[in-house]
C-alpha cells in the first residue's frame, strides 16, 4: 500500500469508526524528555518533577508560557491536534458511531488539558475529564458512559454535542487522594500537588489497594473501549513500556473489529516496540507504521496532526 493509500484508509477509519488514542511521553516533546533522558537510578522521580516544573509554568499565565518556547511549542502542537480531532467529530455521522473521541494518555503532564481548554474558547464541544462535582471535582470512571445533546429551541431536533473523553491510567500532576465519610476518592485540582497521584510504567504493586484499583479501573475503561466493534485505536509516542498496557494490546488484537495503528518515532522505534510486545505479529487489524512510510525521518504528534487534518482533503471521505 502506497503513502497516499495509507493516508486515505487512515483518514476514513477516523470517521467512520469509533476513535481511540493512546498518547505517551514522546507526544509532549519537546517540553518534557524521553523517559531515556533520565538517569537510570532516579528517572521517574526525575521525569515526575520535570512535568510538575513544566505544568506549573502552563498553569502560571501567558506570560510564563511565552518565556519557554518548548512548553510554546508543545502546546501549540496538541492545540493543533485537538482541533482535528474537533473537525473529525463535527465532520463524523452519530448515527452510525457517537460523536466522541477517548483520549487514553499515560503522561502526568497538563498539555492536553491546556489545550482543549485553548480550543473550548473557540469551537463547541463537551471535554469530559471523568470528573464530577464543581468546587470539589471527583473522578469517577462511571462518568465516561455518558453523552449530551442539544436541543432545538422549539425542541424540534436533537444533535449529540461532539465530546472529548481524557482518560489518564498513568495519574496526573493535578490529582489528590482525598478521604470523605470513611471513603476514598480522587479530586482533580487547577494547581500542580507536591505529591500527586501518579504511578511509574509497571508500577502498579507499588501502590496501596485504593491507587492500584483505580488505576486498575482506569484500564478497564481502556480494554472496554477496545472491545467493541467497529473501533480504531492511533498509538503516538508510546512504546509500551508498561506490560499491564502492552498485554491488552495483544488481547485486543484478538477482535477482528478493531483496527490498530502505531507510529513508530523513527524506524529503530518500531524494533523497540515489537520487543515490548512480546514480538506480535503483525495482521490485518494491526499495523506499526514507521516515517519513511510517510516520506519522513520521524514522526511526531505533529505529522499525526497533518495526517489526520480534514483542511482541502475531506475528498478522501466522499469515496
Amino acid at each position: 500500500m502506497g503513502e497516499k493509500d495509507i493516508v486515505k484508509t487512515i483518514r476514513k477509519l477516523a470517521i467512520t469508526k469509533q476513535l481511540n488514542f493512546l498518547i505517551g511521553s514522546g507526544a509532549s516533546l519537546p517540553a518534557i524528555s524521553l523517559m531515556s533522558d533520565y538517569s537510570e537510578e532516579n528517572r521517574n522521580d526525575e521525569l515526575l518533577q520535570r512535568v510538575k516544573e513544566k505544568s506549573n509554568i502552563i498553569l502560571n499565565g501567558e506570560e510564563a508560557i511565552q518565556k519557554d518556547t518548548d512548553i510554546l511549542e508543545t502546546i501549540q502542537n496538541y492545540e493543533r491536534f485537538i482541533l482535528s480531532i474537533i473537525q473529525l467529530l463535527n465532520y463524523s455521522n452519530s448515527r452510525q458511531t457517537p460523536k466522541n473521541i477517548n483520549i487514553f494518555t499515560t503522561n502526568y503532564d497538563l498539555f492536553i488539558e491546556k489545550a482543549i481548554d485553548i480550543q473550548q474558547q473557540k469551537n463547541y464541544f463537551i471535554f469530559n475529564d471523568g470528573s464530577r462535582g464543581y468546587f470539589n471535582r471527583i473522578l469517577d470512571s462511571s462518568n465516561y458512559n455518558s453523552t449530551a445533546s442539544y436541543k432545538g429551541l422549539n425542541d424540534n431536533y436533537i444533535n449529540e454535542i461532539p465530546c472529548i473523553s481524557l482518560i489518564k491510567p498513568h495519574g496526573s500532576v493535578n490529582w489528590e487522594k482525598i478521604e470523605f465519610k470513611n471513603s476514598n476518592f480522587i479530586k482533580v485540582n487547577n494547581f500542580v500537588l507536591d505529591n500527586p497521584v501518579v504511578v511509574p510504567p509497571t508500577g502498579y504493586e507499588q501502590q496501596e489497594t485504593f491507587l492500584n484499583d483505580h488505576f486498575h479501573e482506569m484500564l478497564r475503561v481502556f480494554q472496554l473501549e477496545l472491545d467493541k466493534p467497529q473501533s480504531v485505536l492511533f498509538v503516538i509516542g508510546f512504546s509500551f513500556q508498561d506490560s499491564h498496557i502492552a498485554k491488552m494490546i495483544r488481547r485486543a488484537c484478538l477482535n477482528p473489529e478493531l483496527m490498530i495503528y502505531i507510529f513508530a518515532y523513527n524506524t529503530d522505534d518500531k524494533e523497540k516496540i515489537m520487543g515490548n510486545l512480546k514480538n506480535i505479529s503483525e495482521n490485518l487489524n494491526c499495523k506499526i507504521l514507521i516515517p519513511e512510510d510517510f516520506g519522513e525521518d520521524i514522526f511526531t504528534i505533529k505529522n499525526l496532526t497533518d495526517l489526520l487534518n480534514i483542511g482541502e482533503n475531506e475528498d478522501d471521505f466522499n469515496d
